[in-house]
């Protein structure tokens, strides 16, 4: 059974139809890659599997907890299923948004303190054991300030890590960062994805999906145009759209270089 099962999902700002009618289905332990130009929709999407934005209308189950939304309307027992769902999906973010006036310790154990009710005894070791899964132990009374971008976004996926959720999400985490700094934190996902660490990633880091990723979906105008393995995406698009879009930001990196 699919870890998250989406159906029929729609999403509107004003007038601008964003997310027009996208099923699609992640199973557990799965590396899933979500590629496609700005703006056609992929932040918008993973922000509505976790309703950090509220979906217009249509079916997001994740771990079994099921949401129905017809006309941007909630009930109680909905918003009470949605709190469950946002806990068991950790959510790493294009910027970092870490607490500038908390020490990385304490970004990290805020919220299993706040959102589950952890005693700090109980959140400091385990915010220390996914510290030291990035790395980053020699850093836990640091300031964000005195950390490098590489750093800070090492820090966000083990806050994410520390809420212990069934599923990973991340936002084009290293769209933000300088080039040297890049490798670092594909590292981490890579050893994540090792581990079999379900994980629903949205990004332009090409390498990554080719190497990371059990399946690749490409993205456009707010629908899926395609879906394949790696090897089949990068090789031989089926649709023109995605055979596009990679010509074209191949021939980008190649110029860059």
């Amino acid at each position: 059974m699919p870890i998250i099962q989406v159906t029929d999902l729609h999403k509107y700002f004003g007038p601008l139809h964003v997310l027009r009618g996208i099923s699609l289905s992640v199973e557990r332990g799965e590396v899933v890659c979500v590629i496609g130009r700005s703006g056609s929709g992929k932040s918008t999407l993973l922000r509505c599997i976790n309703f950090l934005e509220q979906p217009t209308h249509g079916r997001i189950e994740v771990d079994e907890l099921v949401v129905n939304v017809e006309r941007h309307r909630l009930t109680p027992e909905q918003k009470l299923v949605i709190r469950h769902i946002r806990m068991r999906t950790g959510m790493v973010f294009q910027e970092f948004n870490l607490f500038p006036h908390l020490s990385v310790i304490d970004n990290l154990i805020e919220a299993p303190v706040t959102v589950k009710g952890m005693k700090k005894a109980d959140a400091n070791p385990l915010a220390e054991k996914y510290l030291a899964k990035v790395g980053l132990m020699h850093k836990r009374d640091e300031y964000p300030a005195r950390l490098s971008g590489g750093q800070k976004q090492r820090v966000a996926i083990a806050r994410a890590l520390t809420m212990q959720p069934e599923v990973m999400m991340f936002d084009e985490p290293t769209s933000a960062l300088d080039p040297e700094l890049i490798g670092e934190v594909l590292d981490v996902m890579k050893e994540l994805a090792r581990e079999g660490t379900t994980m629903l990633v949205v990004t332009h880091e090409m390498g990554f999906a080719s190497e990371v990723c059990d399946r690749v979906i490409y993205m456009d105008e707010g629908q899926i145009v395609e879906e394949a393995p790696p090897e089949q995406i990068f090789t031989s698009p089926a649709d023109p759209r995605t055979r596009q879009f990679l010509d074209r930001l191949l021939r980008t990196q190649t110029s860059e270089k």
